[in-house]
């Protein structure tokens, strides 16, 4: 087991001072507290009693029949009794590769992926094998090259892992083009799609992205990974599986062993806010204000970084992926930029391989447009000095508001 590279940052990100652009928490603020506080308050007098009991370790059967019509708008159709409700995504990707990693299996996924994806795999003492993406996400031809590599090593991968919908830390989406053919590769290559789709619903413009699973020719090609956090609360820890019989049934005992059963009374409150409530009206309130600050990180990102940055600019999600000039590194970068008050997630934490040095991943979920500014243009003003360090071997003067929390900083210092 290894820690994870976002957790080992918290503690600096928490600090007030500290512009985050690091966790990917969503804002829970934009939440109708009030409304969601009488949902509960309800729940409790009116089915207090199984609320607060014991339940199954496959889930609610009411929510299990609402998250079927969660995923319909994403093209997915399912029946309740294949999806297993989990504490999180997250559980249900621990429960999956506990099903099915032995140690020394090979997994393959996109370079980068998710970062706790990587460290879940790792526990299992699984072998991870990267598949290149670009701006349309993985590249089909790759990843048929890679499965044909492993075959010839002996080492068939078991799954192939992939967060297709504005991902996770990239924030690229795989064309409509690529999903078919990424669905041919893996069903030729006899290799299960494990698709993780925590951000399908954040689309800024337009519908939602057909979901793998929607065009999947045979459903048990793909085990569909879902979650509540992003769309209505993190701390209420509900999501979900959607498998084929047989891995659901495993997903079931492993669900039991692990915590005999997920909490009747987070689910009920969650099946009682979508049955109640306009939840759609809800997750269109947090894609305009996830968008607004994609925005400002946009914006401020053509504003303030130095020549020879680059960065992707996602449809959805919470994340920009951005590169680095030639000879800079992300993480020995970092306690610089935390030095001065801004936070990010060095790149090759979503690497297997130790990839990524010149990468950082930047969240604009949880600042409000004015600190996603501040933040960008402090990271700048390291970027920069990083630069005059690799060409002349001496720091830049950094550019300095009169009167600027920079300014008065300085002057403390001085003294």
């Amino acid at each position: 087991m290894i820690a994870s590279e976002v957790r080992a940052l918290f503690a600096v990100a928490a600090r007030p001072e500290v512009v985050s652009l690091a966790g990917g928490m969503p804002n829970v603020a934009a939440l109708p507290l009030e409304t969601v506080s009488a949902v509960m308050a309800d729940l409790v007098l009116q089915q207090g009693t199984v609320a607060l009991q014991y339940g199954s370790a496959q889930g609610v059967g009411s929510l299990r029949e609402s998250i079927c019509d969660v995923m319909a708008l994403e093209g997915i159709t399912a029946a309740p009794d294949d999806v297993v409700v989990t504490s999180g995504s997250q559980q249900a990707l621990d429960l999956v590769a506990k099903i099915f990693l032995d140690p020394g299996d090979t997994v393959v996924t996109e370079a980068p992926t998710y970062v706790t994806a990587i460290n879940t795999f790792a526990a299992y003492q699984a072998r991870i094998a990267h598949v290149p993406m670009d701006g349309d996400g993985v590249v089909p031809e790759a990843l048929a090259d890679t499965f044909a590599r492993l075959h010839a090593q002996g080492r068939a991968p078991k799954l192939f892992y992939t967060v297709p919908t504005f991902q996770n830390p990239a924030g690229v989406t795989l064309s409509a083009a690529r999903r078919h053919q990424v669905l041919e590769v893996c069903r030729r290559a006899g290799v299960l799609i494990l698709e993780d789709n925590p951000y399908g619903l954040l689309r800024y413009d337009g519908e939602p992205v057909r979901a793998l699973r929607a065009d999947a020719a045979r459903r048990h090609d793909v085990v569909y990974l879902g979650s509540f956090s992003k769309t209505f609360a993190a701390g209420l820890r509900v999501g979900w599986a959607l498998a084929p019989a047989a891995v659901r049934d495993k997903l079931v005992l492993a669900a039991e062993s692990a915590v005999l059963s997920q909490s009747p009374f987070t689910q009920l409150a969650v099946d009682r806010y979508l049955r109640t409530e306009p939840w759609p009206d809800q997750i269109k309130v947090f894609r305009e204000m996830y968008r607004e600050r994609r925005d400002a990180m946009l914006g401020a990102l053509t504003a303030y970084m130095p020549p020879g940055v680059t960065w992707t600019a996602p449809a959805g999600g919470f994340f920009v992926w951005a590169t680095l000039p030639d000879g800079l590194d992300a993480k020995a970068m970092l306690p610089r930029a935390t030095g001065a008050r801004v936070a990010y997630v060095p790149g090759a934490g979503f690497f297997a391989d130790g990839s990524g040095r010149a990468n950082m991943r930047l969240s604009f979920c949880y600042p409000p447009p004015e600190r996603i500014r501040e933040g960008v243009r402090r990271l700048g003003d390291v970027i920069a000095d990083e630069i005059a360090l690799r060409d002349t071997g001496t720091s830049r003067v950094p550019r300095v508001t009169p009167g600027s929390p920079l300014a008065r900083n300085r002057r403390v210092r001085r003294r």
